[in-house]
């Protein structure tokens, strides 16, 4: 694959063509933003790109046609980077009205005289107006799909004219806005081009493929009626097709299908998604049109996974368990425009790199270049057509059907498309009175038939829908966003009602067939009341894999989402791509969460945190669920682990006497013999892994669960023998501090679990010495306590901003941090401090606690929470620090019969203080002093 990779990012070889198209004297490469062609699926040799500097001017009164701008008289005082949406930081520009002017000077080539020009934009938000020189080239409206307007009567060959384009944005509720709350979508947003065409051309070539015949259906349609006989010629890289395939085109035909063989075909897959690249030559009226092209062989359909009776999506007649991601597929700075050609190959390898197979570009009509990455990486695709927000009128339905119609008209030959949405959650489709009108879901219905006209290759969804209320559709989808704790439960109800003839998730007394249930939008982030701010997704996610993978009648999930955006803070990785981390590569070394993707799957346990004894023995059920067949036959090694960290936070690692071997089976699913272990005989906290292991020693699968072993509250004094001395064990309840503190705020958490200093500040403990105790008789001490830095979170501060407005729309709260159920998740960003230690007033150490976390490794305060739908400070936890107490200190505090322990923290230290507790955290630990006896 890598020899398909040129430095801009278009495909190599004879078929496609250079990327840059920049010609004589034009500003360089370098200058031109996304310099790259748009269209590697439809890309002509003569183009040249016009993205970069524009002159740009307001129209807040929308005085410009009456003032005449068009001619080029009026000044433009503003530069406007294109193709990046006026309002966004790549722009230049801040948005100042509704309404923009363009203008530029281009100059046409001498050497494309005697052809056609066109002026093509690949999307502009919404209605645009093209003049040069003064004279009206076209308008279009829509503001997602590729246009044009024909120069062609207006140019003057190899001299500078004045291109001017207006563009008028003003809302309307039958507009298809999407999520453009997160960044309105203002003008051109897609690279803007010139291109050179013969007369007789080519407007478009899609490609129907049919893997089981081993033939291609080729549908090519000329931009106007052939005045004479005229001949296609389809020319494939040499191992593809020795020999072109040609078409014969009568005169005054303007379409033209036909079939070519392809022996036996090289398919298009996740594994190895393999393009046929093909040019398109035009010939028989004048100079020839070339079109350089592509597709894929590949084949969506439904069919039963093997031994189960459950249908699934299938690529290439087997099924597929689709993990996928909910891509808004924004960008901070650009919007819906990315800054380059790179940053979207690393999107889409993004998305591989944690085992995912596919995301949904959600209520966005994406860029192709992005598209053509997920085609030559191999990511499946389902498309949106963008939601309006207002009613479902005469203009909304045109608007609806301009976008699918340019949608599939353009992206038909992009094989990682496997299915077109139609609608999402009903979104636009409720009258006045917000009902979903009975005539509104036929239309629905007939927009459902219209896309599989248009496409007969992919499946098509009505709605993508949360209330219930498919229509027609080839996918039985729903949306569900809860807790960890309730997913076991919904799926086994969801399951128990999917069957052909049941109504639910279907309106209008319309009934299942065989569709197949894909979970289309989920995850925790609605979960919560309130939604959840940002937090540790990852913990609900693991028990939500979990869950999903026992109930192997739904054929995959889609969850929300691959990124952050303003006002969700969700997704795998921040707004700016910038990684969050789930720790649980060091709850089990080795594991990420392609783990949690895998097609071999352990789901370890039915909670994921348990509460059991000191001593204890348990059962762990095992559920294995296989979606493939690569491994059938194989054999398995069975293998278990268990790492605890003890009440003083001492780790120890176990192996255990665990070694089955299993014979792989194609898409299997059931449960396993239970795993049987024996838990540490202390307080702790323990993490069960369990990995299936292939016969070289690889691990094909990872995952585990968790104990909280503890038989009630720890005692507040005891003496107990580690490593064969005995030592004698002091605690504190962080809530039982002597005093506090702080400038900015002090708090508890779930009635003092965990105890929170912001600012400047200090706890402190008066610990009483311990009865019979003599200092001489103590050969160390320490004090050790689990602590982490604390910042002052929005939702901490008194007064904080209310909530308000609709999240869909980009309202609500931009702080991560506002929503009453947040907690940032660990990411890349240092929230550190320190805290000075010190005992009777005498400093004994100043320790670094590097974040203020919270992950998987917060165990015990992820089982802390009450599972009423709010959360307090899940996930948190803190770092173990431990402070030598000298003799002499010792000595003073004997004698005057308590010690005196201050965690503190001023400016020079940095944020405040948490003290977590033996039941909050990471390590089951009080703040306790631990005196090692002679």
């Amino acid at each position: 694959m890598r020899r398909l990779f040129l430095k801009t990012g278009v495909i190599a070889g004879a078929a496609l063509l250079s990327a840059c198209g920049v010609c004589r004297g034009q500003a360089s490469e370098a200058a031109i933003p996304l310099p790259e062609h748009p269209r590697p699926d439809f890309q002509r040799a003569e183009w040249l790109n016009l993205n970069g500097t524009w002159a740009f001017r307001f129209d807040k009164g929308d005085a410009g046609l009456p003032g005449n701008w068009a001619q080029g008289k009026t000044d433009f005082p503003l530069s406007i980077r294109v193709p990046f949406p006026w309002g966004s930081k790549l722009s230049g520009v801040t948005n100042q009205a509704d309404i923009g002017w363009y203008r530029r000077t281009v100059n046409v080539p001498s050497e494309w005289k005697g052809k056609r020009v066109f002026l093509v934009v690949g999307a502009c938000d919404w209605h645009t107006t093209g003049w040069l020189d003064g004279q009206e080239v076209g308008r279009y409206q829509g503001g997602y799909t590729p246009f044009e307007f024909d120069l062609s009567e207006h140019v003057k060959w190899g001299q500078d004219q004045q291109l001017a384009l207006r563009v008028d944005d003003t809302p309307h509720p039958f507009k298809l806005t999407g999520k453009q709350g997160y960044g309105a979508v203002k003008g051109i947003w897609q690279t803007i081009y010139l291109e050179a065409r013969p007369a007789a051309a080519l407007e478009q070539v899609h490609f129907l493929p049919d893997i089981d015949t081993g033939k291609v259906m080729v549908k090519a349609a000329l931009a106007a009626p052939a005045r004479k006989a005229m001949r296609l010629a389809l020319r494939f890289k040499p191992e593809d097709r020795k020999e072109p395939a040609v078409a014969e085109i009568a005169a005054g035909q303007k379409e033209i299908a036909f079939q070519v063989p392809l022996g036996t075909p090289k398919l298009w897959s996740l594994d190895d998604p393999y393009l046929y690249e093909v040019t398109a030559a035009l010939s028989g009226d004048g100079p020839a049109d070339e079109v350089a092209t592509y597709f894929g062989m590949r084949k969506i359909s439904v069919m039963d996974l093997p031994g189960s009776g459950h249908p699934y999506i299938a690529l290439n007649n087997k099924p597929v368990y689709l993990r996928l991601a909910l891509d808004q597929s924004y960008h901070p700075e650009g919007f819906y425009t990315f800054p380059s050609d790179a940053f979207m190959r690393e999107e889409i390898l993004r998305t591989r790199s944690i085992g995912l197979n596919g995301q949904r570009t959600h209520i966005k009509i994406d860029i192709p270049r992005k598209l053509y990455w997920a085609d030559r990486l191999g990511v499946l695709i389902m498309a949106d057509v963008p939601s309006c927000w207002g009613q479902p009128d005469a203009k909304m339905r045109g608007e609806t059907e301009v976008a699918l119609r340019g949608m599939i008209r353009r992206d038909l030959n992009h094989p990682c498309i496997f299915s077109w949405v139609v609608f999402n959650e009903t979104w636009g489709l409720r009258s006045a009175n917000k009902e979903y009108l009975p005539e509104t879901q036929e239309w629905v219905a007939s927009m459902v038939r219209l896309a599989k006209s248009l496409d007969p290759t992919r499946l098509v969804e009505d709605n993508s829908p949360c209330y219930n209320d498919h229509v027609l559709t080839d996918i039985n989808s729903w949306h569900t966003y809860l807790p960890g704790y309730k997913w076991e439960t919904s799926l086994a109800d969801v399951t128990g009602k999917t069957h052909p003839g049941s109504t639910w998730n279907y309106i209008g007394g319309r009934k299942q067939g065989r569709e197949p249930l894909l979970n289309s939008e989920c995850g925790n982030v609605w979960g919560y009341t309130g939604s959840t701010g940002d937090i540790d997704w990852s913990w609900d996610y693991h028990r939500m894999m979990d869950a999903f993978r026992r109930h192997p009648k739904i054929c995959g999930w889609l969850y929300t989402e691959h990124h952050d955006v303003i006002n969700e803070w969700n997704g795998y990785w921040r707004f700016d791509r910038s990684e969050k981390f789930t720790g649980i590569e060091e709850l089990v070394p080795g594991m990420s969460l392609r783990d949690w993707h895998n097609d071999l799957y352990v789901a370890v346990g039915k909670e994921l945190c348990q509460e059991v004894k000191p001593g204890a023995s348990v059962g762990v059920p095992l559920y294995l669920s296989v979606m493939t067949d690569r491994c059938a036959g194989q054999k398995l090694a069975l293998r278990g682990t268990l790492r605890s960290w003890d009440n003083l936070g001492g780790e120890r690692c176990v192996d255990l006497p665990l070694r089955r071997t299993l014979t792989c089976q194609a898409w299997q699913s059931g449960e396993l013999e239970p795993v049987e272990v024996t838990l540490p005989d202390v307080p702790s906290v323990a993490v069960l892994s369990v990995t299936l292991e292939d016969g070289t020693g690889t691990v094909a699968a990872r995952n585990f669960t968790t104990f909280a072993v503890r038989d009630g509250v720890q005692p507040r004094q005891e003496t107990v023998t580690r490593a064969g001395r005995k030592t004698r064990i002091v605690r504190v309840a962080p809530e039982a501090f002597a005093k506090a503190e702080w400038s900015l705020k002090q708090w508890n958490v779930l009635g003092g679990l965990k105890v929170n200093g912001a600012g400047k500040g200090f706890f402190e403990y008066r610990i009483a010495w311990p009865e019979g105790l003599r200092a001489e008789d103590v050969e160390t001490a320490s004090f050790k306590a689990e602590l982490s830095a604390k910042r002052l979170f929005g939702k901490d501060v008194k007064g904080a901003a209310k909530m308000d407005g609709d999240y869909m729309r980009g309202l609500g709260t931009q702080n991560p941090s506002r929503n009453p159920n947040a907690y940032p998740m660990t990411d890349t960003q240092r929230d550190a401090g320190a805290v000075r230690i010190r005992v009777n007033g005498e400093s004994v150490g100043c320790f670094e606690l590097p974040d203020d976390p919270a992950d998987h490794r917060g165990i015990l305060s992820w089982h802390a929470q009450k599972q009423d739908g709010t959360l307090s400070e899940a996930g948190s936890y803190g770092y173990l620090v431990s402070a030598e107490i000298p003799k002499r200190l010792l000595t003073r505090a004997a004698q005057a019969g308590h010690l005196v322990l201050r965690l503190e923290a001023d400016e020079a230290l940095g944020s405040g203080i948490a003290v977590y507790g033996e039941c909050f955290g990471r390590y089951p630990l009080d703040p306790a002093v631990v005196f090692a006896l002679k």
